[in-house]
């Protein structure tokens, strides 16, 4: 799914869970290759592609108004986009993204594999053992996260590298963050997952957190607005190509 269309899908959704009229809802997609850039972002400094490579590689650059700095999306890359109502979960951004960080280390633990949390950057990351990133030890982030809240409303949330070219991280500074490296499921277990697959595994390791009672749908069955320029989530707007 486009980008703009995912943010008028997500805006659609914020407002109907603001009015109470849908219970708390993820959304399990892929992008096509797009930087984006968060409200803590200093573009100047964490992309380092020129226009020229961006435009070579097929890759538009959004603003928008997640936390976070910079990050890229491609085909291989589960997103999840929670619209998730914090009245409901303590009116607590930070305890909603420890949930999350929970979520996809209970995910990681199907394969074997030991997520853990940075102490100064959110997300999910592998690498370095028991302690490693309290001693400064190199980690590799698997899970980028980065939410909005509007009216006690979520939107945006993570994005787990499944089966992405990671290549498409040199083009960056992944999240702002020197010193630590990125790696994907396939990397970590050596075998290739369908991202429909881990999509599922997320519901499943969401429910657990949450003590949700998933019910799957299907994405056609949402509203799917016209995106609407500028108003899109509180102001997206798209950095390259020009429009």
């Amino acid at each position: 799914m486009g980008y703009l269309e995912a943010a008028a899908l997500q805006q659609a959704l914020v407002e109907q869970r603001q009015r109470g009229e849908i219970p708390d809802t993820f959304l399990f997609l892929e992008h096509p290759p797009v930087v984006t850039l968060g409200r803590a972002a200093h573009e100047d400094e964490n992309v380092i592609a020129p226009p020229g490579l961006l435009a070579a590689r097929g890759i538009e650059v959004y603003e928008t108004t997640r936390g976070g700095d910079v990050t890229i999306h491609g085909p291989g890359q589960l997103v999840g986009y929670g619209i998730v109502d914090l009245k409901d979960h303590g009116r607590d951004v930070a305890l909603y993204l420890r949930r999350l960080e929970e979520a996809i280390m209970l995910l990681l633990a199907r394969h074997e594999l030991t997520g853990t949390r940075h102490p100064e950057f959110t997300g999910v990351w592998l690498g370095g053992g028991a302690g490693a990133a309290a001693s400064g030890a190199r980690l590799e982030k698997i899970c980028a996260m980065g939410v909005r809240v509007d009216r006690w409303v979520t939107s945006h949330g993570f994005a787990l590298n499944v089966g992405n070219d990671l290549s498409f991280f040199d083009l960056i500074v992944p999240c702002g963050i020197r010193g630590h490296g990125v790696t994907s499921l396939e990397r970590a277990t050596g075998r290739a997952h369908e991202v429909a697959g881990v999509a599922r595994q997320a519901g499943a390791a969401l429910a657990d957190v949450f003590r949700w009672c998933i019910d799957d749908g299907d994405a056609d069955t949402l509203v799917r607005p016209t995106p609407s320029g500028e108003r899109i989530l509180g102001g997206v707007r798209r950095v390259f190509p020009q429009p």
